[in-house]
């Protein structure tokens, strides 16, 4: 069964490339025939990994080809996911597995709702990866995917074929707790980085700002049922920091470039599940609040 891959962005180029190393049959879906054209000159994805360039002759299509789909890694940035699936869905068969690899929450339950005739499920990874010019990723971090079904928990046969690829995975009943997990990680950490303009490890000179926030953050988990991504939180954020003290994070690279930041679906969503809940979160409000005011002053959006 093919692999089709919505988004040649960082992380799905790295999926697309090492499915492909495999032998696997994989598919890019590229939004039309303008970036097909290029992409077709372009000859293949690129894979930087250890110091080594690879080029992978991957076949592509506009996504307003007819061809039915079966399997589909959703890959693009959490704003953009509805608006991409919406584009495909008419492509997906009725026994369909959608896998959605985006960062925050709120986009995969929105993308789930749209699709109730497929198997949505979801991916938390902690790989890093970037692209070093058009049509090329870099493998920059190992790390690990869960995935899991928020609706059942039978693991679908097809995981083998990532164990075939090389790429690091588990599935789990539990991927809710994942996401959030990631979710906290990710707000304790990246809005400050842009706020202070700074690499992840400049961020244990602010020590009692980060430590205030994994409160809150535990507290909110702790609201939402979710005390186990609250547990041994502090800890390790601390961790993150150390283990990746000379990195820029992604959001700051976003800013960086004069992009859009996945504000929505980070911080905003853990202020809008507190407002709901009334669980106290000044603080993460606070954060919220300063990081809009600093995209706007930046021209970037703050949604």
């Amino acid at each position: 069964m093919c692999w089709h891959i919505l988004g040649a962005g960082s992380l799905g180029s790295l999926w697309a490339t090492r499915l492909a190393r495999a032998g696997l049959p994989v598919r890019l879906l590229l939004r039309d025939e303008t970036r097909l054209a290029a992409y077709t000159a372009r000859g293949g994805l690129t894979l930087s990994e250890n110091g080594e360039r690879h080029t992978f002759a991957i076949a592509a299509q506009a996504v307003s080809a007819a061809q039915p789909i079966e399997r589909l890694l959703v890959a693009c940035k959490a704003y953009d996911a509805e608006r991409a699936v919406a584009a495909i869905a008419h492509r997906l068969t009725d026994k369909a597995d959608v896998l959605l690899l985006q960062n925050g929450l709120g986009s995969q339950e929105a993308v789930a709702a749209m699709l109730p005739q497929a198997r949505c499920i979801f991916v938390s990874s902690t790989e890093g990866a970037y692209r070093d010019q058009d049509w090329s990723v870099v493998f920059a971090g190992q790390g690990f995917n869960w995935l899991g079904d928020a609706t059942q928990s039978l693991a679908p046969s097809w995981l083998n074929e990532l164990e075939q690829a090389g790429i690091a995975h588990q599935w789990t009943s539990s991927i809710l707790e994942r996401l959030w997990r990631k979710l906290a990680l990710n707000c304790a950490i990246n809005p400050l980085t842009v706020l202070h303009q700074c690499r992840n490890g400049a961020l244990q000179a602010h020590a009692e700002e980060v430590t205030a926030l994994c409160a809150e953050l535990g507290s909110v988990l702790r609201c939402c049922g979710q005390a186990g991504a609250a547990e041994g939180l502090l800890e390790q954020v601390q961790q993150v920091i150390t283990a990746t003290a000379a990195n820029y994070s992604s959001m700051y690279q976003d800013v960086a470039q004069g992009r859009r930041t996945e504000i929505s679906y980070l911080l905003g969503h853990v202020c809008a599940t507190a407002r709901a809940l009334d669980c106290p979160a000044p603080g993460l409000n606070r954060l919220r609040l300063r990081l809009i005011e600093d995209l706007k002053a930046r021209g970037l959006p703050s949604d």
